[in-house]
């Protein structure tokens, strides 16, 4: 009898442990444990830590609460300007009713993937190339009140949404740089332009003050020679002022007509005058005749 009390308490013991086995429940932190008994929902969310169901009347599932970082697969578009791309997002998002969760939809990771999907076409079909490529803000917010008013029947809400990458064709890509480039060289030449307008604004002041100074001229040379001397150079280079080059070429020219003139006047110098003819006339009047007519005989001697 004694052993039959013993065997019948050992076959309840095991009956009990096995029980307790199967009933027994563990619940994380970050989960929250849906108890289905018979197929319908329990009255309660089964908190984090341990809790007990009915083996083979209640199902519990456990739904992770913590927030999800799920990629999108790059989609391939057209924008609202006719370009072709190919963008690719994450979302970030997280369960907020684990019973909405379980019952209101199959599987909401993948709702939620689909649903990011089809969002980011849209939102790539309704702007422009330059709105993705500069104003991301504000095409993630649109994203996000896209997708955030359909998950919230799910039990999940969207905490952010972010694109990572545009993908560009090689046309596009090349026709941007090309863009690009002529922009930073319309830059560079505007900025040089500006630079030698106030250069030469200050260079007009300089020249106005040195013409006032004639000396500063050549201490603004000397400063020059000194500058170039300071490193160790083998070539010394001396500037020559443009100056004195003018006044050397005007006193070679001033030389040059003296020499003409004194030549000239060494020449009329040196030239025969010539008879005066009034002087001839006048010998003629006085009945002076020349030595071949002194020969010749008078008229009364002739025949």
């Amino acid at each position: 009898m004694v052993e039959e009390l013993v065997t019948a308490g050992v076959a309840l013991a095991s009956v009990g442990a096995v029980y307790l086995v199967a009933a027994a429940r563990v619940v994380k932190q970050y989960e929250r444990g849906v108890v289905l008994r018979l197929g319908r929902l329990a009255s309660e969310v089964r908190g984090p830590g341990f809790t007990m169901i009915v083996p083979g009347i209640d199902r519990m599932r456990k739904v992770n609460m913590q927030i999800v970082t799920m990629p999108v697969p790059a989609q391939e578009g057209i924008t609202r300007d006719n370009v072709t791309v190919r963008v690719d997002a994450v979302v970030y998002f997280k369960v907020v009713d684990a019973a909405d969760a379980v019952i209101r939809v199959e599987d909401y990771r993948f709702a939620v993937s689909q649903m990011a999907q089809t969002s980011l076409r849209s939102i790539i079909g309704k702007s422009e190339l330059d709105d993705l490529l500069s104003n991301r803000e504000k095409l993630n917010q649109g994203l996000e009140l896209m997708m955030d008013s359909p998950a919230i029947g799910w039990g999940v809400t969207v905490d952010r949404v972010e694109i990572k990458d545009v993908s560009l064709p090689e046309t596009m890509k090349r026709s941007m740089a090309r863009q690009a480039e002529a922009t930073r060289d319309r830059r560079a030449r505007v900025i040089n332009a500006d630079a030698e307008l106030q250069a030469s604004k200050k260079l007009a002041e300089a020249a106005a003050a040195m013409s006032d100074q004639p000396a500063a001229l050549q201490l603004r040379l000397l400063q020059t020679v000194v500058a170039v001397a300071a490193e160790k150079n083998s070539t010394l280079v001396l500037p020559f002022p443009v100056e004195l080059l003018r006044f050397l070429e005007r006193s070679g020219l001033q030389a040059q007509a003296q020499t003409a003139a004194a030549e000239a006047e060494r020449g009329a110098a040196q030239r025969p005058a010539a008879p005066a003819p009034e002087a001839s006339r006048g010998a003629v009047e006085e009945g002076a005749l020349p030595p071949e007519l002194e020969d010749l005989p008078e008229a009364e001697d002739l025949p």
